[in-house]
């Protein structure tokens, strides 16, 4: 298993299972995400990561049907992306990234896997459960937050930093920096 899969199975494993126990009328709930429901989430997530890789060669197959079942459709994109990742000649293709040379594993896993970990928070808060962030998490949206350096609140990625209290858990620090109140 490449590095690539391992740190998205990582990621992909929790927020599965966070989808898996929505119930059906949850999908309509809003997401902390301005104007998007958790299906709209799940839409972004399953999106963005098929244009990407899509965009560097890589074919995933159908699209699966997010309105038709959120979870479903999830499953069956993580499932297809773990398995274009695995090859090598995927993950290791090196193009001009927005931060400069990278390969698609890297890209992926400096902001895709990251995506997944606060969208899995996102989709917690806008369902009631418990987003069940580990430290390890964390420490992955912290730096992926340092790395992308002022583009994290550029337009389409974080919304302005919220202020909290010194006295504020981790949790709720990190993410008061992606502009998001835990």
């Amino acid at each position: 298993m490449t590095r690539t899969v391992s740190s998205y199975r990582a990621a992909e494993r929790p927020l599965t299972a966070l989808l898996d126990a929505v119930p059906a009328g949850g999908w309509t709930n809003p997401s902390p995400c301005e104007g998007w429901t958790a299906a709209d989430v799940v839409e972004h997530l399953v999106t963005t990561q098929r244009d990407f890789l899509a965009t560097h060669g890589a074919d995933l197959g159908p699209a699966p049907d997010v309105a038709a079942d959120p979870a479903a459709a999830w499953r069956a994109h993580a499932r297809r992306a773990a398995e274009v990742l695995a090859d090598d000649a995927v993950a290791g293709r090196e193009f001009d990234g927005f931060f400069g040379p990278t390969t698609v594993g890297a890209a992926l896993e400096q902001f895709y896997v990251w995506d997944m970990v606060v969208h899995r928070w996102d989709l917690a808060r806008a369902v009631g459960a418990d987003a069940g962030l580990t430290d390890e998490e964390l420490d992955r949206v912290e730096a992926g937050a340092d790395g992308f350096g002022p583009a994290l609140h550029m337009e389409g990625i974080c919304r302005p930093a919220v202020d909290v209290p010194g006295s504020a858990d981790r949790t709720t620090r990190v993410l008061a920096r992606l502009g998001r109140s835990a």
